[in-house]
């Protein structure tokens, strides 16, 4: 398996806020699904000084990055226009126990 990182920035319209709320438990729970598949490994929201969700940070691994980008076709958080930019690479996360 392949290691990603997911690096994503909301839209900054006036809706933009409005999308990701209205879409959240639908991410959510595609990623706990993904988590019991084995593909989730971490993440979390990007949030301004003020608390605001602006963005999201996630930690995927996949065969292949062909197979990261079909499930992201699927994504809420995509498919709802949330994630404006989009940036993936690929990692090698630390394995504390190794």
């Amino acid at each position: 398996m392949t290691q990603f990182t997911l690096l994503a920035w909301d839209y900054t319209d006036e809706g933009a806020l409005e999308r990701r709320m209205g879409c959240r438990e639908a991410h959510l729970a595609a990623l706990r699904e993904l988590y019991h598949q084995g593909h989730f490994i971490s993440g979390g929201v990007i949030v301004d000084d003020n608390g605001k969700m602006i963005g999201s940070n996630v930690h995927f691994q996949f065969e292949s990055r062909e197979a990261l980008n079909a499930w992201l076709e699927t994504e809420p958080y995509v498919t709802q226009r949330v994630w404006e930019h989009i940036d993936i690479r690929e990692i090698r996360l630390l394995d504390p126990h190794a």
